[in-house]
């Protein structure tokens, strides 16, 4: 009975190191979190329902199909819906800071502050991939994130370029794309209404066109940020619902999406 009661005990032992190994590993230490901001950018529709550029927005102002993007890769989704501190950062491998919102987006913007912009700073020198996505002016609030982009040498100018009237889809598109891992394998690209950047040391430009940056990225310490003038792939223009078949944007967000999990410190 001892012997029994022994051999009950080693196999209940391995059961359960089996099930941690296979259904609960794979859930923590290696995935990569990433967050999406939804302090800065917390816009509401008619219903008083958050929306715009958010995971759970299947229409075609959210980004449901890029959460899509990062699951099939195995990472986990997170909203943050407080600003940026250390304890809500340290746990994220990503965090993604969309359009924050202007004065006639919301009655009571909530603004990036000092506090939040040394958090972010510290975690990205730790590793952190933070991933800025503006939008043309007047719809996005740069004057608050600019003060976060500036501690990475990145400036967005509030401009509006690339633009596009109504249906002339070949007004936002880009076919020269340079030689990195985001364009990999993508000859045309669409984007419309955008912001462009001015740059100083480290920031480094990955897009451009007549003269014009129009993505960025800047390695500080362990991190890296990636910064564009556009909201770009949300489900309006990720994918052929809207766009011509000769647009690759999915092709280049599947990439986007490799190149931003590829840089966090999970990945390293």
């Amino acid at each position: 009975m001892k012997n029994f009661s022994k051999q009950l005990f080693n196999f209940r032992n391995l059961a359960t190191a089996l099930f941690l190994i296979l259904f609960i590993a794979p859930f923590t230490s290696d995935s990569q979190t990433v967050g999406l901001d939804n302090w800065y950018n917390r816009e509401t529709n008619g219903k008083g329902q958050p929306f715009h550029y958010l995971w759970t927005d299947t229409e075609n102002s959210g980004y449901s199909q890029w959460g899509d993007l990062f699951t099939k890769r195995g990472a986990i989704l997170k909203t943050l819906e407080s600003a940026a501190t250390s304890k809500n950062l340290e746990n994220l491998d990503v965090y993604i800071i969309v359009d924050p919102d202007t004065t006639s987006e919301s009655k009571s913007p909530n603004y990036l502050l000092p506090d939040d912009i040394q958090a972010i700073k510290k975690w990205v020198e730790k590793g952190g991939v933070l991933v800025l996505m503006a939008n043309d002016a007047p719809n996005c609030e740069f004057t608050h994130l600019n003060q976060l982009a500036g501690e990475f040498g990145i400036y967005f100018n509030h401009v509006s370029l690339h633009p596009v009237l109504l249906r002339k889809w070949d007004m936002g598109a880009f076919t020269s794309l340079p030689d990195h891992p985001i364009f990999k394998g993508v000859s045309k690209i669409y984007m419309k209404e955008i912001s462009s950047f001015t740059l100083k040391s480290p920031a480094k430009p990955i897009l451009t066109e007549k003269g014009n940056i129009f993505m960025t990225e800047s390695k500080v310490g362990k991190g890296l940020v990636i910064a564009l003038g556009d909201p770009w792939i949300y489900n309006e223009y990720i994918d052929h619902k809207m766009l011509p078949e000769d647009f690759e944007n999915l092709k280049a967000a599947e990439n986007y999406t490799d190149y931003i999990l590829k840089n966090s410190r999970k990945a390293k």
